[in-house]
């Protein structure tokens, strides 16, 4: 199929709600994609942190392909053994007792609401529903997340949003504490909002909230999806912070590509998920969880946690210097592999299209970040080409600015 019937045909087939890039890809390797004529472009978007390993990985390709000759799908009114086995490796790996699967990070994201919800009334009492959440935030699509996520061009149109949800200032502890009633039974918050431009909460906020959330019975909940699964330099984010959340939520990263996602908590709050609470039809299933074995089997390794840390602390660096004499770039700000170039004017759209013209996939978060997301086995060499990319792509910018500055 040629680009040109493929246009036509998405637009004939298609529902027009994303603001689809004209290219599509063939193929997938490591750190690279091909697109249907056969360009290279090196990914620094992996799907939205998605694929951690990179594209086509051999141990993923593996696990899925003898998976597939075996058994896709049989529910869960049945056990499942790649399911309990990765659900071993995450809780082997964290502060969490019990893992529940589902398909996205939405889905998680809405296990934990219904999870923190059942928890509180059947401890505390049946007036226990209202979750605090942060401006700027970004939990998911469906209508407990979106009510989740207090951004207006999200929510624009899907009124009456799910009632029981606050929205406190990021980062403002007195904001928190005066949202609080009777009625409130959970904080949820990303510990990097990365939707919201890249934004992470300070680490003497995140132990604030959580001494406040113990001393008040709330629980705190750390969605995960986007920083999860080894982005920054750890297995999960918030081992970084000093801080164990009661209920995490995953996804993207969890499968390297396969639509996974998880909730984690203590054994103490998911035992209220007695059966018929809550369930999914295809959540952890036979394909999905033996991908996510294989992914998380190479990503827990110190080997590989640390291979993020340095690649990521050597990708801000650079970025730093490529920046540093643009009087229109605001700050780079991150953790590992999760970096986003925050720029004063409304320029980001035009640095992600001037990247892709180049062969770099860089991806826009917030109004005015541009977000990059390599692979977690990114080498150094890979980050040079990308960064250099970058370069060319500033310059042009700032010419343009400069230009019309002068008009």
């Amino acid at each position: 199929m040629t680009y040109e019937e493929l246009f036509s045909a998405s637009k004939q087939y298609l529902m027009p709600n994303y603001g689809r890039l004209p290219i599509a890809f063939a193929k997938g390797e490591g750190c690279f994609l091909y697109d249907l004529e056969g360009k290279k472009f090196l990914d620094f978007s992996s799907g939205i942190a998605v694929t951690s390993l990179g594209h086509a990985h051999p141990a993923v390709t593996a696990a899925i392909s003898e998976q597939a000759g075996q058994l896709l799908h049989c529910s869960n009114l049945f056990h499942i053994p790649a399911q309990t086995k990765l659900a071993q490796l995450l809780v082997e790996n964290s502060d969490f007792d019990q893992v529940l699967f589902c398909n996205s990070g939405a889905e998680a994201n809405e296990g934990a609401i219904k999870l923190a919800r059942r928890y509180a009334q059947l401890t505390y009492g049946p007036e226990k529903h209202e979750i605090i959440t942060f401006h700027n935030a970004f939990h998911g699509r469906t209508f407990g997340a979106l009510a989740a996520t207090p951004t207006p061009k999200y929510q624009e149109g899907f009124a009456p949003l799910t009632p029981g949800f606050a929205h406190a200032v990021p980062g403002d502890m007195e904001s928190v504490k005066a949202l609080y009633t009777e009625a409130t039974c959970a904080v949820m918050l990303e510990p990097i909002q990365g939707e919201g431009g890249v934004i992470p909460f300070a680490e003497e906020f995140l132990q604030e909230l959580r001494a406040w959330c113990t001393e008040h019975q709330v629980l705190l909940i750390f969605d995960e999806v986007q920083t999860g699964c080894g982005r920054t330099g750890t297995l999960f984010a918030y081992q970084q912070f000093g801080v164990i959340p009661d209920i995490m939520t995953l996804a993207k990263g969890l499968g390297n590509g396969v639509p996974i996602g998880a909730v984690l908590a203590k054994a103490e709050i998911s035992k209220v998920f007695t059966p018929g609470t809550h369930g999914t039809t295809f959540g952890g299933n036979p394909l999905v969880t033996a991908a996510g074995v294989a992914t998380i089997e190479i990503v827990k390794e110190p080997a590989f946690l640390q291979h993020v840390q340095e690649t990521g602390a050597y990708l801000q660096d650079a970025l730093q210097a490529l920046v540093q004499s643009y009087d229109w770039v605001k700050e780079i700000r991150g953790l590992g592999l999760i970096q986003g170039i925050v720029v004063e004017k409304p320029v980001a759209n035009e640095i992600v299209k001037r990247c892709l013209d180049k062969g770099l996939i860089v991806l826009v978060a917030g109004a005015n970040t541009v977000r990059i997301l390599p692979p977690l086995i990114v080498e150094q060499q890979q980050l040079d080409q990308g960064v250099s990319v970058l370069k060319q792509a500033f310059q042009e910018q700032d010419q343009a600015i400069q230009s019309a500055a002068t008009v």
